[in-house]
């Protein structure tokens, strides 16, 4: 989401941050280039208006024209802008309620309610330790409570009992009366939609809203949908009071027009976001954090926030205590490529990393896709215990019978295990604690000083964009090691994503030397 606006954003601030000086014409061209970027991510007029009248405003005070570095300070005003246009504070689903708390999903057919649905009950379930009941409300599309049985099943996550012949506002009257009997936490109302806004529809939300009065009323509005989205909101609002949106699909929308248009023009902050298919593609909507990666500058508090959720920690600790004694073999390196998938992938992890959208061309006509991380894991599982021990008995014929089993040639094998070295060689230095840059990278991945936690590096973050670094990137924070302020540090099996990446055993990319 957002790559557009990203790429056009991106481009136009590194022109005005290449100035030594700016004059009020330089403001003017560079605020026309981002009215036309924002039309054409699908924002919504009124706020295209608004957005660039407040950054005018501020860009051509005598802040900025005094400012030692005045592009930096209008790629400061657009990210400060971006944030309020979003909604200054993110906010969360509230459970601030006597339970059972009840939360309504809204919005039209297809949009992705009862799949929402699912991933906000997993939600509640595994990372709040709540006790949640799923009820269906849709008894017009086929098959749309046996959905959300599905679902509940496969999540182990109750549903309540499908009676046939009931209007959907007692179908909600006997949820919430099974939420109290069986002391539930949550109970989560899915009610149907229709293909387009009708009075039917709206009607029928109503007197859902009356008899259940429940504490949220959630709208699940398709990111695809782009300004039509704006409109479904405000009727919805009018007729049945949201408390809350969540945009579902945003993985599949690289305009991103939807976002910004919805929260400035109905007022009601997007609560979560969706971000792909399983039930465990749901995130907080974090203003902040979107602007951030917005204008290329990362989202480093979100990626540790991953890495926590999703590495264990008794494993990861096994593991470190290897590497320190230079033990790390292919086994290892297998779990570490198993949590890279788990935590988004190669795209996911590098779409969160400062700097990356300028590299993103690159590194899809390099074909650099989550299938190299399976085919890495093919190659791994193809070989006995003893040689992903001994990765150095390796020899010709042993890599012939790897590369077979796994589908791939000798030259795969061969660039895996170059990569291996490159990792025990790095992880070895690490774990040894030496001065200089690696030390420093040593403490952050826990040889040491142990991880930052996500409140350490919220903290670091919100300091981060108040003084824009070179081309429009967060500054520094003063103790970093000299090592790493020319480029990212090494990540494992993706090293070097400084200022020419190359990836070890995968070539560089295109049109870069290796």
């Amino acid at each position: 989401m957002f790559d557009n606006l990203s790429e056009k954003l991106g481009g136009i601030l590194d022109r005005l941050t290449r100035r030594g000086s700016l004059t009020e014409a330089d403001v003017d061209a560079a605020m026309r280039e981002v009215r036309r970027a924002l039309l054409e991510a699908d924002v919504s007029l009124d706020v295209v208006r608004s957005f660039t009248e407040k950054v005018r405003e501020q860009a051509i005070g005598a802040t900025v024209v005094k400012s030692v570095t005045p592009g930096q300070m209008v790629v400061k005003i657009v990210h400060d802008e971006l944030i309020a246009t979003l909604g200054s504070e993110g906010q969360t689903i509230d459970l601030n309620a006597v339970p059972p708390v009840a939360i309504m999903m809204v919005g039209l057919q297809g949009s992705g309610k009862t799949t929402t649905t699912a991933k906000l009950a997993r939600r509640l379930t595994q990372r709040d330790k709540l006790k949640v009941l799923m009820a269906s409300l849709d008894i017009y599309r086929p098959a749309a409570m046996e959905q959300l049985a599905v679902l509940g099943r496969d999540l182990d996550i109750q549903t309540l009992p499908i009676v046939a012949g009931q209007k959907p506002a007692q179908i909600a009257k006997r949820a919430l009366e099974a939420g109290r009997l069986g002391g539930y936490d949550v109970v989560l109302l899915d009610t149907a939609g229709r293909t387009t806004l009708d009075e039917e529809m709206m009607a029928e939300a109503a007197e859902i809203k009356t008899s259940a009065n429940p504490h949220e009323v959630l709208l699940v509005a398709d990111s695809l949908t782009g300004q039509d989205a704006v409109n479904l909101a405000r009727s919805f609002d009018e007729r049945v009071g949201l408390t809350g949106i969540v945009l579902t699909r945003v993985d599949g929308d690289g305009r991103g027009g939807a976002a910004l248009s919805m929260r400035a023009v109905t007022g009601k902050p997007i609560k979560l976001i969706g971000t792909g298919e399983k039930t465990e593609a749901l995130e907080d909507f974090h203003p902040s954090r979107i602007a951030g990666r917005i204008l290329g500058m990362g989202d480093v508090v979100s990626l540790v926030e991953k890495a926590a959720a999703n590495i264990d920690a008794e494993k990861a600790a096994r593991v470190a205590e290897k590497m320190r004694k230079g033990q790390f073999d292919l086994s290892d390196m297998r779990e570490q490529l198993l949590q890279m998938a788990n935590m988004g992938g190669i795209s996911g992890l590098m779409g969160m990393m400062p700097g990356i959208a300028k590299m993103k061309n690159q590194i899809a006509n390099a074909g650099l896709d989550d299938k190299i991380l399976k085919r890495q894991v093919a190659v791994i599982d193809s070989m006995t215990r003893q040689e992903r021990k001994s990765p150095d008995i390796l020899k010709a014929s042993r890599k012939k019978r790897i590369a077979a089993g796994a589908g791939v040639k000798v030259e795969e094998v061969n660039k895996l295990l170059k990569m291996h070295r490159n990792m025990a060689d790095m992880m070895k230095a690490m774990g040894s604690g030496k001065r200089g840059p690696m030390a420093g990278i040593a403490q952050a991945m826990g040889f040491g000083g142990g991880m930052p936690s996500p409140e350490q590096m919220k903290a670091l973050a919100e300091k981060m964009p108040g003084g824009a670094g070179p081309g429009g990137m967060p500054a520094l924070p003063k103790d970093l090691p000299a090592g790493l302020r020319s480029g990212l540090p090494n990540l494992p099996g993706l090293t070097g994503l400084s200022g020419k990446p190359t990836l070890p055993g995968l070539g560089g990319f295109p049109g870069k030397k290796k």
